[in-house]
């Protein structure tokens, strides 16, 4: 799996989230689906390797605070065209998602669950369900490379790239692995320190350092907690996809057409 990290200093959790079997005998393209967090602490040298992918298209799910705040870095020759929502993203705080989660939290155990239960809400958050269409608008109907991103990389993200890959056929297994790369991607104490510095200027010293381990990194529970809501709300991801994001069958095979091989 670690092939699939693009090895940067300032750019967390940066990866290719294609090449997995598709339905039939198929397989997602490598090298067109790229996910990362923020790219505010880009050096140069991570700059040039982001512009060697060639991205057409950068799929921003960050509300405009987070974008004020922690402004992407780019390259001189950068051209790729940026896709994002007006509004927030996430909750009242405006805070990513494992910042939001650590309100009142003090232990691992309560991390784990604030996470869980923030999952199961964020799928039908209206600005982000409007950044989630403009993704699946973007695979159906564009060429070339795409990057897909939030904050950290990990939770918004996490859900977008898992409902691709549950439209797209991937197994289970294959899904969930991907998803779970989050935690070994990259230089994982460099990622979980710059989290923890926001976390406690959020929330004070009290909290346990393996809250922030957890509040830091995924959980097959979390993204369970996500699928599991839309199964019980509309029946299946699938429907979640069409009646929510307007992913229909129609949609489905565009996307399709254009990411396999």
């Amino acid at each position: 799996m670690q092939d699939r990290v693009l090895p940067l200093w300032g750019i967390h959790n940066f990866r290719d989230y294609g090449g997995y079997a598709m339905r039939g005998e198929a397989t997602l393209r490598r090298g067109v689906l790229w996910r990362s967090g923020q790219h505010v602490d880009a050096t140069g040298d991570d700059l040039d390797a982001v512009s060697k992918l060639h991205l057409k298209t950068i799929i921003d799910l960050r509300g405009d605070s987070e974008r004020e705040l922690f402004p992407c870095a780019r390259h001189p020759e950068f051209q790729a065209e940026v896709l994002f929502a007006s509004g927030e993203t996430v909750g009242e705080s405006h805070a990513a998602p494992h910042v939001e989660a650590a309100h009142q939290v003090v232990t691992a155990a309560q991390a784990h669950k604030a996470m869980s239960d923030l999952y199961a809400l964020m799928p039908w958050r209206p600005n982000l369900v409007a950044v989630f269409r403009l993704y699946f608008d973007a695979l159906a109907e564009r060429e070339g490379a795409s990057l897909l991103h939030c904050l950290a990389g990990k939770d918004r993200t996490g859900i977008a790239a898992g409902v691709l890959h549950t439209l797209m056929g991937v197994s289970e297994d294959d899904l969930m692995a991907d998803y779970l790369l989050t935690n070994v991607a990259g230089n994982i104490d460099r990622r979980i320190a710059a989290g923890a510095k926001t976390v406690r200027n959020n929330f004070g010293p009290k909290m346990d350092e393996d809250a922030v381990r957890t509040l830091m990194s995924v959980h097959e529970d979390f993204i369970h907690s996500a699928f599991s809501a839309m199964r019980e709300k509309h029946g299946s991801i699938e429907a979640y996809a069409a009646e929510v994001l307007g992913v229909d069958k129609a949609k489905v095979a565009r996307i399709e057409a254009q990411l396999a091989e």
